[in-house]
């Protein structure tokens, strides 16, 4: 049997750690295998954790990713460990949703690139940070990411 991209994966297959930030955090990439389709990946993230920058205090966001990607796609292991890595950091939620489409944008240059955070109220204010890049390509279905508003207790 030949070799393919993913024998170069380090992380799949293996029990890892998680990273101690999101600089030191891999991201890994696979080919493509319908480069010539324009397809929507989505990945959510319910439990997605950082700690406020100014008290120290844990921040609760449900974050939504969705991309159609061009050469690359995201291996999901290492997403997961990438995503867990903003646990211990401290970032304004405004910094770290905008800092995670950057990172995937540098990783695997998207075709196009649309990151939901929706983020868990702190002093009775939710805040929902939205980050596109690029046109939707023609004929791509994107679904919405249906996150309902905040409205507290119902």
């Amino acid at each position: 049997m030949g070799k393919t991209d993913h024998d170069n994966l380090r992380l799949l297959g293996i029990k890892t750690t998680l990273p101690k930030s999101p600089k030191e955090a891999i991201l890994e990439k696979v080919d493509n295998p319908h480069l010539t389709s324009n397809y929507l990946i989505r990945f959510s993230c319910p439990e997605f954790t950082t700690l406020c920058p100014v008290t120290g205090q844990p921040d609760f966001a449900y974050l939504i990713i969705d991309y159609i990607p061009d050469a690359f796609i995201i291996e999901s292991k290492s997403l997961k460990l990438f995503l867990s890595s903003f646990r211990n950091q401290q970032g304004f939620s405004e910094e770290v949703t905008v800092n995670i489409a950057k990172r995937l944008e540098e990783e695997v240059d998207p075709r196009w690139l649309r990151i939901g955070g929706y983020w868990y109220p702190r002093g009775g204010i939710p805040i929902d940070v939205f980050y596109q890049r690029g046109k939707i390509p023609e004929g791509s279905w994107v679904p919405d990411q249906k996150i309902e508003p905040y409205r507290g207790s119902r």
